[in-house]
């Protein structure tokens, strides 16, 4: 039984004492194979340990037993294509995420079991880091300052992937008055001995709000600590990000315009809507605000690296549902061919992703039009609406994409309402942020929505490679059969159901209602 645990919660922390000397040691990119008291003895060596965190956000384990053989679970590429796959702006061509696509997955599908173990590990890792680089200041190894942005970038992984996971494991924070439904346990400390095992595996469920609480209390305190300024590296700006699609997710749309406001001069939206996704210039651009770095050497390999599963292998299209949409402009600069699309057979593809051969696209994980649209959308949804300053983040996100700003671009006079402002807002994030991972996110928080409500999960196109004439634009939405029948948000599929392999090491975790069938 404790081997079982350990494996779950401890895969990613480094095995065996094969290495004799710092410099073999850090010829292992990122470092895996070292002892854990070993990892924290040296700067040089607390440098790669926090490398290896990276490693296991990029990376991850999956079913291979190695911690460097994972699918990209969850923030290297699963988070993308999971969390379009689940939505309806995406057609699963091949059966590759059709138990996603269709709702037909359990407690056992690779799918949602690997999102929450590789999550899990990643977020062990967090806590293991955090406790060495603690020990390391102990020691006088590194000072306060290198101890504190360490400490930070872990607190800030360790916050997105447990706010990753209650988006498909919790329902949404608005499900209960003061979102006292359940969530997910959030785990704080490092598991690597069996008093450890013992105590913090029957830890139970967190609620949705303590959760919520635990979240921006970390990312608060990664805002506070970090130095680190590097988009591929949690930072100061990446926490303050973040914090905005919390809040927003949260409703407290105040505080989405405060967290926003902070970044005003730091960062600015690219001329061309594609100039983030260009590979020389995927992190270094002045949009993207945290992204995850992939190599030649590390990547999700060709069963999920984004440029092999959504270029090289054509495994996922854009849906008619979308590409039709007349809220997407048929001269938009986002449906240019061999820019941010490209054709095949009459079906469109995302190109936002283009390295097919060494699979290095950076994962892009939040960009600055995200927090633009989070506020405009903030701006709107305010018990007093400032339509004035919604319109005009909409616009800065929108009139980058049109072909003619000056007659395009939307003005006061082209929504009645703030609520008709609010859903120009939702219907562009699907536009911009289409094979980004966006969507499923979108969809759980807008469940009992006031304005734009979501019921469930939307109907799809049948899963399959659509024909290419159901993707001629003819300024009318798609009306066309869907095929994969909508799931409604009372039914238990509309939640993951927690693995199996954890409920039978501690049942009192509690399934999702509806999976004990």
């Amino acid at each position: 039984m404790k081997n079982t645990i350990k494996t779950i919660l401890l895969s990613v922390i480094v095995f065996g004492m094969n290495a004799c000397t710092e410099e073999k040691i850090l010829d292992l990119t990122p470092i895996n194979s070292i002892s854990e008291a070993e990892a924290f003895s040296t700067p040089s060596l607390i440098a790669a340990s926090m490398n290896g965190v990276y490693n296991a956000a990029a990376i991850g384990a999956y079913n291979s037993g190695s911690p460097n053989g994972g699918r990209g679970y969850v923030w290297g590429a699963a988070f993308v294509e999971q969390g379009d796959c689940r939505g309806e702006d995406v057609i699963n061509t091949a059966a590759f995420y059709q138990y996603t696509y269709e709702g037909s997955y359990d407690a056992t599908t690779p799918n949602n079991v690997y999102y929450w173990i590789d999550g899990y590990r990643l977020i062990n890792r967090c806590n293991l880091m955090i406790e060495g680089v603690n020990g390391a200041l102990a020691k006088g190894i590194i000072n306060q300052s290198v101890a504190n942005d360490y400490i930070g970038q872990a607190k800030f992984l360790r916050a997105i992937t447990h706010f990753e996971l209650l988006t498909y494991f919790a329902r949404p924070y608005n499900f209960t008055a003061g979102a006292s439904h359940p969530g997910i346990p959030y785990r704080e400390v490092g598991v690597n001995t069996a008093a450890e095992i013992a105590s913090e595996t029957p830890k139970p469920r967190n609620t949705v709000a303590e959760c919520y609480t635990k979240v921006l209390a970390d990312l608060t305190d990664a805002e506070n600590m970090i130095t680190t300024k590097n988009t591929a590296k949690a930072s100061k700006n990446a926490a303050i990000a973040f914090k905005t699609r919390v809040y927003l997710h949260k409703r407290d749309w105040a505080k989405v315009i405060e967290e926003g406001t902070k970044l005003n001069g730091a960062y600015s939206l690219t001329a061309n809507p594609g100039d983030p996704f260009i590979l020389a210039n995927n992190l270094t651009n002045s949009e993207s605000i945290f992204s995850i770095q992939h190599s030649s050497s590390a990547n999700p390999n060709t069963n999920a690296a984004l440029a092999s599963i959504l270029k090289g292998r054509t495994l996922v299209t854009i849906s008619p549902i979308i590409w039709k949409d007349p809220n997407w402009l048929a001269d938009d600069k986002r449906r240019e061919e061999g820019k941010l699309v490209f054709t095949v057979s009459g079906r469109k593809y995302t190109n936002k992703y283009t390295d097919v051969t060494n699979f290095t696209d950076a994962a892009p994980v939040i960009r600055y039009a995200e927090v633009l649209l989070n506020m405009a959308e903030a701006y709107a949804r305010l018990s007093t609406p400032n339509t004035t300053e919604s319109l005009n983040l909409l616009n800065k996100v929108r009139n980058r994409s049109l072909a003619n700003p000056s007659t395009q671009a939307y003005t006061a006079s082209s929504f009645a309402t703030s609520a008709n402002l609010v859903k120009a807002i939702l219907a562009e994030r699907r536009i911009e942020f289409v094979f980004e991972g966006r969507r499923w996110s979108d969809i759980h928080r807008l469940q009992g929505d006031d304005i734009a409500p979501i019921d469930g999960i939307p109907a799809k196109i049948t899963n399959g490679t659509p024909d290419g004439s159901l993707f001629v634009l003819d300024g009318k939405p798609y009306s066309g059969p869907k095929g994969v029948a909508a799931i409604p948000g009372s039914d238990y599929r509309f939640l993951w159901p927690i693995p199996q392999v954890e409920l039978s090491i501690f049942p009192e975790l509690g399934q999702n209602p509806g999976w004990n069938k």
